[in-house]
């Protein structure tokens, strides 16, 4: 554990942090990092994603090629099968064994990703939220089907503001679990994150964010690779995870962007072209939700992803905070 007698300046850095919105580039600014790190020890990267850890789910991921994988160490991909479930506790307890291991081996961990619950877990902590009660969850489940998941989610508003601030109205797996704790326990998920922070190891992490100054930017690049995935075979893909049988799309796996979109709309025999477009669109929210969370981190430092000169401006911002 860090010492907190050190002063910012002069305390080592666990690791560096470089997050973003989805499309803004992360994973090649990681690699390059990653390169530039070689004389130092060399880097490995820890993914911050929390859709990376599933088999078989490559292309709607955007999950780094072999050949980009096999440049550097990744860490917490490809680890668990769709079927399963990974929480942001899981990740904070996998990411500060990681961060050890690779700081034992004289090298820098590198936390790359868009999933903010993860960073959240892992730099304030979670406190032991309770188990999942079935008889719960099947009553909200039910209430959910009567009245929509908007109208939880402004029941959940009610009861749980910070919580509810965060997600999205149609998020049923977040909004679901907020008010199974809320029901069960009578307590916010909320005050359950905060009374974890005194219990969180003080880690010296500096956030590295790259987002865009121009958001039309980071909705071309959006749509792009979206139509490129679909090319790709992003379609044949789902059509076979759904031919498992033992996948269904409330799934924490089949709910992640662009999966959500794809199963439905074969379900429904929607068009290629109508699929490419709800998937966009959930894509540019997911975008929108993640700039959000980006901007309650005060300390981060923001590089324009889309200013020409955004990949050296990282390789900068890194080399001047593990100085």
């Amino acid at each position: 554990m860090i010492s907190r007698a050190h002063s910012p300046a002069e305390r080592p850095v666990d690791a560096i942090a470089l997050v973003g919105p989805t499309a803004s580039g992360k994973t090649a600014a990681a690699l390059a990092l990653a390169h530039s790190l070689q004389p130092q020890g060399g880097a490995e990267i820890i993914s911050l994603d929390s859709a990376l850890v599933y088999r078989g789910m490559d292309i709607g991921t955007a999950k780094p090629s072999r050949e980009e994988l096999a440049a550097v160490p990744h860490h917490l991909i490809d680890t668990l099968d769709p079927l399963q479930s990974y929480s942001a506790a899981e990740f904070a307890k996998d990411a500060t064994w990681l961060i050890q291991d690779i700081r034992a081996r004289g090298k820098t961990p590198l936390l790359v990703g868009g999933t903010m619950l993860y960073l959240k877990a892992l730099l304030e902590g979670l406190n032991d939220i309770p188990a999942a009660d079935p008889q719960v969850r099947t009553q909200i489940h039910q209430q959910a089907e009567q009245q929509g998941w908007p109208a939880l989610h402004a029941q959940l508003a009610q009861v749980d503001p910070q919580t509810a601030a965060r997600l999205a109205p149609g998020d049923s797996q977040r909004i679901g679990r907020a008010l199974e704790v809320w029901t069960a326990t009578g307590q916010t998920l909320s005050s359950f994150h905060q009374s974890a922070k005194a219990n969180t190891p003080d880690w010296h992490i500096p956030i590295i964010s790259l987002e865009p100054a121009d958001r039309a930017w980071l909705h071309q690049r959006i749509a792009q690779r979206f139509e490129q995935m679909m090319t790709a075979g992003f379609l044949d893909e789902v059509q076979q995870l759904k031919a498992r049988g033992d996948l269904h799309p409330d799934l924490p796996s089949m709910r992640c962007v662009g999966y959500r979109q794809a199963w439905e709309g074969l379900d429904a025999g929607g068009r290629e072209a109508e699929i490419c477009e709800r998937g966009i669109y959930a894509t540019r929210q997911l975008a929108k939700r993640q700039i959000t969370w980006l901007r309650s981190m005060p300390d981060r430092v923001v590089v324009a992803a889309d200013a020409t000169d955004a990949l050296q401006q990282v390789l900068q911002a890194a080399t001047a905070r593990l100085r």
